[in-house]
């Protein structure tokens, strides 16, 4: 659903037209160059904009071939329609009549029978437009004609000009293309005619009884018809209405009197079809009661329908009216009965404004029968300063003797610029915009027309001389600041037409870049600062003072003008190439306060420079000083180049478009990562960015592009799934309205969006289509409604999850509280045994929230579990998980639940399957297995749903299970998922070579895994596995399978150099002669493979890192050949490993390689600082490595784990500032909020520990400070590993020195080692 503002009609007599054609009703009117075809009220069937720029002067619409006329000062074009059969109705250029040279601009246009168009302006000219246009006839005027007009049947032509007292009657004489010919008589008037009327036929005999009505400037209608029909003389008067005396104020105030009278026509054929209408709703049998006093006014339009008068409507300026109806014209002798009043009513309200412009005093009434039940009649107003007002009525409630509370509805109001809309400004409410054209006329609008928020009110216009720069509203638009170039200029909008009341004129080094209104000190203060900011970085601040009421009032004490002057100048103290700055867009916030200057102030303007450096201000003044204190909240590096456009909201968030005008890239000002990145194609420019935010401060951004906007959705944050964190929702196109490019667009504070394109303004509403594509593609829950708005939408793809969602259960395993996931499975369990499809399922399903908050401790410190905090009497009561899990599988699989998608529905039912794995397994594992356990078994039942998934596990999964002390158990588990045949493929999807710390265990696992490869296929090729034995140094085992494997061409050639001492020169050099001649065949394993026969262990590495960018291979080729002390797999982890962890933001891969370098202090910062500060060589990261992605919740367990872990890890936290981990707490608390686990927030800046400072460790009397001091919570676990030697070897497993062995607790009963898989 949209409004439209389809553009200011011209004020021209035939700037406004309608017909009814083929069951139709259009109207079309003219707007500058452009022509507007509207099929209803809020039906815009399409614009047409004149190329040449140039102003239309009349248009008119054929009501036989449905043809339009448009003429300008130097043409006139006809538009023949087509694709009505198909449901498309457009216009196209059919030909281009040029008008004289020496013709005046005004012209007047009329259509007659089979397609002629007359056109007058210092002559009449009439064409056929049938086939090929041709000027059929030609008469040059004395005087140029106002108004011509056909009659009905094109027999007659009525024409006058300008203030002229004659009407002259042409006849027409003959018919034909070759012989077309008229002669005239006169119709004397004693005043200037302005105006005419062609009675419209009722009846076959009325066309040919021409009746013609003409309005005077001595407020007289004259009534012209042939009483003679054997007399040839033409049109005689029949009669005449004194309009002036038929309006008559029943009230003595002269206030509302006035000497302006109007008049409209209502044709018989028009009012009999109306009046029918009505009767036969009122006589339906279903027909509502209607009231005596509606009653009578239903008889009194009945009596007057029987005998089919015409009827005429005379009105003036304060609604009074009086209406008359015409029977017999044309009889020779007309009875006094033949004009009757039918009513002398009053509030009859047709929105008039007071205008001192005279042209702009006119409107010219256009009324037509709708056929709609509810509003059969309706009654065009073209207000001449720029109004078209669709106003619908039923006529027994307009000509209704008894007095009425509304006699006519707006239903629509058509308005709008005559030029192409530049600028699109918004209040910070939103509840008022300006829009402006390239010309400096602006217009000031207001929300709320007609008690819908789709409308717009226009409040006020104005006319500035000087170009204006920028703008500001204030007071919801009541007030107006515009900035020019060397001057700054208040208007008072209160009025229709708005006044200039301040000027202030400067001078300041710089061209000025931004204008925007300072944060108030108080909040019921009408003092307000405006700042400008030049590209010098410097600015001058003006202060505007504001009065009480925002409503003019006359007999007000004090004076209610506004006033400005100049306050202050200031100087932005940074040195940065700034290229652009702009306000932040309020995005909905309301009117804030600020007393202090501090990076939580709300920030009020953004920069960018041209080396993509985003930087947000706020400010703060200081009244007794006049100086205003500018002050950075927030700076982020984009690495974006040269910038075209930015936007930034006032809830932090930015976006950048790079400067190809194609990519678009949305960050966090907070926390300074990338959020959401899109390249678009290069016919898809963007010119427009605009924010808006939802009640609850969720953001939405409208992209614009020339002829489409796309709204961009913020979205929960999803590191599982490494989900979109934005998302489009909705396209709007406007190329079928309108050709011309959008000018510009802005939100509404309603949430509606506001185009601006051409002369008209769109709105669209906040109403979405959950079955649109783009929203089907979101997975949302199951939305039983039909339709949502935008704000809606937005809650359901942001806000709190609910505790069964996936995703927090998921959280919640990794954040240690496997008890609490079991615990929501049963809670889930027991909501639904009794639910139904349509149920309300609680989003906590019964559960405390505080459960997931409250940290139980016994007498020694320890924290319990959940097990030992909460009761077991509800433990043993619980039915078992596993049957748990496979009750709920089979509920969820045939019922849906409100809250899910189904998606996640189905990954909800894989979790639960996963959990009850992991549960099973719990008791012989610790933490660390249990989070990779859950997260691999989860990769592999989504792989067999989407088996064309090759990924991997991700890092995350990997560096748990490296820290893991239960690897054997998940060694076991992990090879019979894989039916104990394991191939390199499945070893690379549980990243086995990554997190096994024994390297024995490695080489028997990848001696399996070369046995597998071997026997995957039935001819059992030696060459699969080659690799593998080489790397394992068991070249002789490798020759044995190559002797069996007689069917092998290249049996006997391999056999015999496998057979050769690699020692030598000679036969490494033949290795490798091989291998690089296997490269250029690109059999690159097999290359790889001949590396090693080499023993070029660095080459082998290199192609299965380059040519094969198998990363894990090369670390598994490396650590099994030469064990991790060996100088290839430092090289390849320094080298190789961390600068792409640096580049890409990867902090999993970072602590894992630092962690196998023995580097574990590093590998701990590496959880918190930027890696590439870490590393020697640091390089500029991607911009991979600066998304949100790269800030996993889950590496605070890590950072908590591995703290406290080593004396290594104590040193690194050590260096690692309060400052930083504070941030980096609250930072993780923000993303559990993004993620919608706030419960999981909660806990986290509940019960966070932060270590002791320096000055609050105890000191000691002698020997290095000892890190152990740092922790609050003492504990003797803490490794030693800085007295020990540093090596690798001794390094690999975490260990510096034994381990304390653990004491040895004896299992329950029902533990078997059944229970753990064996």
């Amino acid at each position: 659903m949209r409004a439209i503002l389809p553009g200011k009609p011209q004020a021209r007599l035939q700037a406004l037209c309608t017909t009814e054609w083929e069951g139709l009703r259009l109207v079309v009117y003219i707007s500058g160059n452009g022509l507007m075809i509207l099929s209803g009220p809020g039906d815009l069937v399409q614009t047409i904009y004149h190329e040449d720029f140039e102003a239309l002067i009349a248009v008119t619409i054929d009501e036989a071939s449905g043809k339009i006329a448009i003429a300008s000062s130097h043409e006139v074009h006809v538009y023949r329609p087509y694709g009505k059969e198909d449901g498309l109705l457009k216009w196209s250029l059919q030909c281009t009549i040029p008008r004289p040279q020496q013709e005046p601009e005004d012209v007047t246009l009329s259509w007659g029978t089979d397609e002629e168009l007359l056109v007058g302006s210092s002559s009449l000219r009439l064409f056929q437009t049938a086939g090929d246009e041709a000027e059929i006839w030609c008469r040059a005027l004395s005087k140029p004609t106002r108004i011509a007009k056909f009659s009905c049947d094109a027999n007659l032509i009525a024409s006058t000009g300008h203030y002229d007292r004659l009407v002259k009657l042409w006849r027409r004489q003959s018919y034909g293309a070759d012989d077309t010919r008229f002669d005239f008589t006169y119709l004397p008037h004693p005043t200037a005619v302005t105006a005419i009327h062609w009675r419209r036929p009722h009846t076959r005999v009325q066309a040919s009884e021409h009746v013609l009505y003409s309005v005077c400037a001595d407020h007289k209608l004259r009534i012209w018809a042939a009483m003679d029909q054997q007399r040839t003389q033409g049109l005689q008067l029949w009669a005449e209405i004194d309009m002036q005396d038929s309006v008559q104020p029943r009230q003595l105030n002269p206030e509302i009197h006035s000497q302006d009278r109007f008049a409209f026509f209502i044709d018989s054929q028009d009012f009999s079809r109306t009046t029918t209408a009505i009767v036969k709703e009122a006589a339906k049998p279903g027909a509502t009661s209607v009231e005596s006093k509606e009653q009578h006014a239903l008889e009194h339009l009945a009596e007057i329908a029987k005998s089919s008068p015409e009827i005429c409507v005379v009105l003036d300026r304060h609604g009074h009216m009086s209406a008359w109806g015409l029977e017999n014209i044309g009889c020779k002798v007309r009875k006094p009965t033949d004009i009757f009043n039918i009513a002398h009513v009053e509030n009859f309200d047709l929105g008039f404004l007071d205008s001192a412009d005279r042209i702009e005093y006119s409107t010219q009434f256009v009324p037509f029968c709708w056929g709609q039940p509810a509003a059969p009649f309706i009654l065009l107003a073209h207000h001449f300063d720029g109004r078209i007002e669709w106003l619908e009525c039923r006529l027994e409630e307009l000509f209704a003797p008894s007095p009425q509370q509304k006699r006519t509805r707006r239903k629509i109001l058509w308005t709008g610029h005559d030029g192409p809309v530049k600028k699109i400004v918004r209040s910070a409410s939103g509840k008022a915009v300006i829009s402006r054209t390239n010309d400096n006329e602006a217009l000031i609008w207001a929300t709320g027309f007609g008690g819908s928020d789709l409308g717009l009110t226009r409040r006020s216009s104005l006319k500035c001389p000087e170009h204006i720069h920028r703008s500001w509203l204030l007071q919801e638009g009541h007030f107006l600041v515009n900035l020019h170039h060397s001057s700054i200029s208040l208007w008072d909008a209160r009025l229709s037409t708005a006044i200039q009341v301040g000027y202030v004129p400067f001078d300041i080094e710089g061209y000025p870049i931004c204008l925007v209104q300072l944060p108030k000190a108080r909040l019921d203060t009408k003092t307000m600062h405006i700042a400008t900011i030049t590209a010098k970085q410097n600015g001058i601040v003006w202060e505007i003072i504001l009065p009480e009421s925002s409503v003019l009032q006359s007999n007000a004490r004090s004076p209610s003008v506004p006033s400005m002057k100049f306050f202050g100048a200031f100087e932005l103290d940074i040195n940065d190439n700034i290229a652009f700055m702009l306000p932040v867009d309020p995005a909905g916030s309301a009117v804030w306060t600020s007393s202090s200057l501090d990076t939580f102030s709300k920030d009020i303007a953004i920069s960018y420079s041209h080396e993509g450096r985003l930087r947000t201000w706020t400010a703060a003044f200081d009244s007794d000083e006049s100086a205003v204190a500018w002050l950075v909240t927030s700076t982020v590096e984009t690495g974006i180049k040269d910038p075209s456009l930015a936007s930034a909201s006032s809830i932090r968030k930015t976006a950048l478009v790079d400067s190809s005008k194609t990519g678009l890239t949305i960050w966090d000002m907070r926390s300074g990562q990338l959020e959401y990145s899109i390249q678009y194609g290069d016919l898809e420019l963007i010119r427009d960015l605009d924010w808006s935010s939802t009640p609850d401060d969720q953001a939405l951004l409208a992209v614009g592009f020339p002829h489409k906007v796309v709204i961009v959705a913020q979205m929960r944050y999803d590191y599982l799934n490494a989900g979109a964190a934005w998302a489009p929702i909705r396209s709007i196109n406007i190329k079928e309205s309108t050709p011309h490019p959008i000018g510009d667009s802005t939100w509404l504070g309603s949430g509606n969006l506001l185009i601006g394109a051409g002369n008209q303004l769109f709105i669209y509403d906040k109403s979405v289509d959950p079955s649109d594509d783009m929203i089907s593609d979101l997975a949302l829950p199951v939305h039983k409604g039909g339709k949502m708005n935008l704000f809606d939408l937005v809650t359901i793809l942001n806000g709190p999850l609910p505790l069964f969602h996936p995703q927090f259960i998921s959280q919640c395993i990794l954040a240690g509280k496997l008890g609490q996931a079991q615990k929501i499975l049963h809670g889930l369990y027991k909501a639904l045994k009794f639910f139904t499809d349509g149920d309300t399922l609680d989003s906590f399903i019964s559960m405390p929230p505080d459960i997931f908050t409250v940290e139980a401790q016994t007498s020694n410190g320890r924290t319990l579990d959940y097990h030992a905090r909460y009761g077991s009497i509800d433990e043993v009561m619980e039915p078992d998980l596993e049957e748990v899990a496979a009750s709920l599988n089979e509920t969820l699989s045939k019922i849906s639940l409100p809250q899910l998608s189904s998606q996640d529905q189905t990954h909800l039912a894989d979790m639960v399957d996963c959990v009850s794995t992991v549960i099973k397994h719990q008791r012989s594992m610790d933490e660390n297995a249990t989070r990779y356990l859950l997260f691999f078994r989860q990769h592999m039942i989504r792989k067999g749903q989407v088996p064309q998934n090759r990924a991997s596990v991700t890092y995350r999964e990997i560096v748990w299970a490296y820290h893991s002390g239960s690897q054997d158990i998940l060694v076991d588990l992990t090879s019979r998922q894989f039916q104990g045949r394991m191939l390199w493929a499945d070893a690379k999807d549980c990243g086995l070579s990554m997190w096994m710390n024994d390297v024995n265990a490695l080489r028997a696992q990848f001696e399996n895994i070369a046995r597998n490869e071997y026997a995957k296929t039935d001819e059992k090729n030696p060459i699969d596995c080659s690799l593998y034995y080489l790397a394992l140094r068991k070249k002789n085992v490798l020759l044995g399978l190559w002797r069996m494997a007689a069917w092998n061409r290249e049996q006997a050639s391999t056999q015999r150099l496998l057979s050769n001492n690699f020692q030598e020169a000679r036969w490494k050099t033949a290795a490798l002669k091989n291998a690089y001649a296997l490269l250029g065949k690109r059999r690159f394993e097999y290359a790889a493979a001949f590396f090693l026969l080499a023993g070029n262990l660095q080459d082998a590495v290199n192609v299965c890192l380059h040519q094969m960018r198998d990363l894990q291979l090369a670390v598994a080729v490396a650590r099994v050949y030469e064990g991790d002390d060996g100088s290839v797999l430092r090289l390849l982890l320094r080298d190789k490993v961390l600068p792409q962890a640096a580049s890409e933001g990867d902090r999993w891969l970072a602590t894992w390689a630092f962690w196998m370098l023995g580097k574990r202090d590093l590998a701990l910062r590496s959880l918190i600082s930027p890696v590439y500060t870490l590393l020697d060589t640091p390089e500029w990261p991607k911009m991979q490595a600066r998304s949100y992605l790269a800030n996993d919740p889950a590496l605070v367990v890590l950072y908590k784990q591995l703290r406290g872990k080593t004396l290594q890890t104590l040193k690194g936290a050590s260096r690692i500032s309060a400052k930083e981990e504070w941030d980096f707490v609250i930072q993780t608390a923000r993303l559990y909020d993004r993620m919608g686990c706030d419960l999981l927030a909660l806990d986290l800046v509940r019960n966070w520990e932060f270590l002791l400072q320096a000055k609050e460790v105890p000191s000691q009397t002698e020997g290095p400070p000892d890190p152990r001091m740092m922790l609050r919570r003492r504990s003797s676990l803490v490794v030693d590993d800085l007295s020990s030697p540093k090596s690798p070897t001794g390094m690999k497993a975490g260990v510096g020195k034994p381990p304390p062995q653990k004491v040895f607790e004896e299992p329950e009963a029902n533990s078997l080692l059944d229970n753990f898989g064996f």
